[in-house]
């Protein structure tokens, strides 16, 4: 859903509505993820804006399949090509991309 909304992000309150998760535990894991750099949070007004942190999600993702399937290269060939796919979206344009 974030990854969608793209760096415009959603409102705290929009994804516990749309996930129907109690505020509660939708904020602890918002907060966990944030403290881990995946995403980014903002204040407007009243609302908390959350949004993926396009680079670190990458770098993750890069970090995941840089030894996966025990040297069997051919295993994760799709899964790598998508990864180095989203390494040249901008910010700008990664929402929309992915």
């Amino acid at each position: 859903m974030l990854v969608k909304a793209g760096t415009e992000g959603l409102a705290a309150g929009q994804i516990a509505a749309a996930l129907d998760c109690p505020a509660s535990s939708l904020s602890f894991h918002l907060a966990q993820l944030t403290r881990a750099g995946l995403l980014e949070q903002k204040r407007e007004g009243r609302s908390l804006i959350y949004s993926v942190s396009f680079d670190q999600f990458v770098a993750l993702m890069g970090f995941l399949l840089e030894d996966c399937c025990q040297g069997r290269s051919e295993i994760c060939a799709p899964l790598a090509e998508i990864a180095r796919t989203a390494a040249c979206c901008s910010e700008t344009d990664a929402g929309s991309q992915q």
